[in-house]
């Protein structure tokens, strides 16, 4: 046939549509039947389908209970942005959720606490601890504590849509992530829930302005980055831009590894590329910056987050993949401090990281 058969109603487009007018409706049993269809066909669907799709599922977000499927929702939402779908649409409302279980999985551990012994540790976050006990020791009206329950239950659901949408847009970044970034550090403190990818990509820094100080040598750099989802990137791009640049001895890094941190591509799988240190990484107070750690763990001294490279105390190497394949970095220079510049910044820190020049 020279025509093609049109689309059977059973599309993602019309599922959602249909999902739509149940939700409107306030149709419990419409709803349940079109969720189920939705999420049994959305992998299948196609990229237009999911471009389509992806804003109008997360916009039934805030529709849905939250004692509802909404983590479930969300990721079909996320799966969405993931095929192209476009994120700054689709994440007001994914990280509007991934907030409120934040709080409601801290006002659950504050009332867990607030009745039980100091011994009395926090339970796993499993639905099958949800009980008549359990409610009953949260205290409140049954909705509201069986709400915290779910919460404390199913935060971790909520963090692939969340990284979908936060690994694919620096607008979504600047505007949504730093309100999150204070719950979900103090609920992963109280280390019931692995939360280390939703921390790292909450607290990625855009377009953020650094002063960075080569002791060894005297000099000082103003540096900008963006994108980089840990110190292990973060130590390859100033590798590449400061000893690749020849304003710092060292040695470079490979090619492969700078295009690891900073192509636009997500690598396919994991590779076997090492990436070498080239500095020991250290705040003003000459504390060690942990390659493991994060950027937006240097210090601000005067407006202006401040590094201290030294020489390496021993030889390190790393695989050179990217904490989040989906999310580039970027790491240029913007200007070489002049010498008064330099020994003002480095009056700044501690004399264990005082201006040292080669004899």
């Amino acid at each position: 046939m020279i025509f093609k058969r049109k689309r059977e109603a059973s599309s993602l487009t019309a599922t959602v549509s249909e999902l739509e007018a149940a939700v409107a409706a306030r149709d419990g049993d419409r709803t349940g039947r079109a969720f189920t269809v939705m999420m049994n066909g959305v992998q299948s669907a196609s990229v237009a389908e999911h471009v389509d799709s992806g804003p109008r599922l997360a916009a039934l977000l805030p529709a849905f209970p939250p004692t509802g499927p909404r983590p479930m929702l969300a990721m079909a939402a996320g799966f969405c942005v993931e095929r192209g779908a476009d994120p700054v649409a689709c994440a007001e409302p994914i990280l509007d959720g991934v907030h409120q279980d934040l709080l409601d999985s801290l006002e659950f551990a504050r009332r867990w606490t607030a009745t039980g012994t100091a011994e009395d540790e926090l339970p796993e976050p499993d639905a099958k601890i949800i009980d008549d006990a359990l409610l009953a020791r949260l205290g409140g009206d049954a909705y509201e504590a069986t709400r915290l329950a779910l919460a404390w239950c199913s935060v971790e659901e909520w963090q692939p849509p969340a990284l979908a949408v936060l690994c694919r847009s620096a607008e979504v970044r600047r505007r949504l992530a730093s309100a999150l970034l204070p719950a979900c550090r103090e609920l992963a403190a109280l280390q019931r829930h692995d939360l280390k990818c939703l921390a790292h990509a909450l607290a990625v820094l855009d377009e953020e302005p650094f002063v960075v100080l080569h002791r060894p040598t005297g000099t000082g750099f103003e540096v900008r980055i963006g994108g980089i989802g840990d110190n292990f990137q973060l130590h390859t791009l100033l590798a590449h831009v400061l000893v690749g640049g020849g304003h710092v001895p060292g040695t470079k890094p490979s090619a492969e590894s700078v295009r690891l941190a900073t192509d636009p591509e997500p690598a396919q799988g994991r590779t076997r590329t090492v990436a070498t240190g080239a500095f020991e990484l250290l705040a003003p107070d000459g504390e060690r910056i942990w390659n493991e750690g994060l950027p937006d763990d240097i210090p601000v001294v005067e407006g202006r987050r401040l590094l201290v490279l030294d020489e390496p105390e021993y030889r390190r190497s790393w695989n050179a993949d990217r904490f989040f394949p989906h999310l580039p970095g970027t790491a240029e220079l913007t200007r070489v401090l002049t010498e008064d510049e330099t020994r003002t910044w480095f009056a700044r820190t501690s004399p264990g990281t005082a201006i040292h020049r080669p004899t």
